[in-house]
């Protein structure tokens, strides 16, 4: 294989492995702070240390921090992640939304949360186009559906019209086929 097709295949791994952290939370598409903090290599603490010091640089709308309902119920969808003494942390993690997490590269001012920010923000983006690709294809859908029940119903109403027609006439029909000689 070239290298540019193994690059190209590494990139798409990646990506696939960012997409996979990002979740839907609160109607928004969110990465969490223990998935962050594996993607840029250090500890979850660390991370939520260096958010914790500059909490103005995170309003609502880039982070917050999910309540006990909400992360029972990602516990649920995550099967990695177990109750019990030492396995997790017993803080509730912080969600990041795609600002959030862009701004987590000024925060951490590392060379590798760059890189990683970098990717992430491309998964993101990523999303986002399936999802509008998505919207186009419902609507196409959509109107094709409506378009075909008006066909539909154009032919209904006129088996239904000869039919009536044919009720009213009341004729014997003339036989159909071959008469038998006598």
């Amino acid at each position: 294989m070239s290298q540019n097709v193994t690059s190209r295949l590494n990139y798409s791994m990646e990506l696939q492995i960012i997409q996979n952290k990002i979740y839907e939370i609160r109607g928004m598409r969110v990465m969490l702070d223990f998935d962050l903090a594996e993607l840029y290599g250090i500890e979850t603490k660390v991370l939520k240390q260096s958010v914790r010091r500059n909490l103005n640089r995170f309003p609502k709308d880039f982070m917050f921090e999910l309540d006990r309902s909400e992360y029972n119920s990602l516990r649920s969808q995550i099967v990695t992640l177990e109750n019990g003494r030492g396995q997790y942390s017993k803080y509730l993690p912080f969600a990041f939304t795609e600002q959030g997490v862009a701004m987590l590269a000024s925060v951490l001012n590392s060379q590798k949360a760059i890189e990683i920010n970098i990717e992430i923000v491309r998964a993101f983006v990523v999303l986002r186009q399936y999802a509008l690709g998505f919207a186009e294809l419902n609507s196409k859908l959509e109107t094709f559906m409506i378009e075909t029940n008006m066909q539909f119903n154009d032919i209904y109403q006129a088996l239904t019209e000869m039919a009536s027609q044919r009720e009213q006439d009341n004729k014997p029909r003339n036989p159909v086929g071959y008469k038998k000689p006598e």
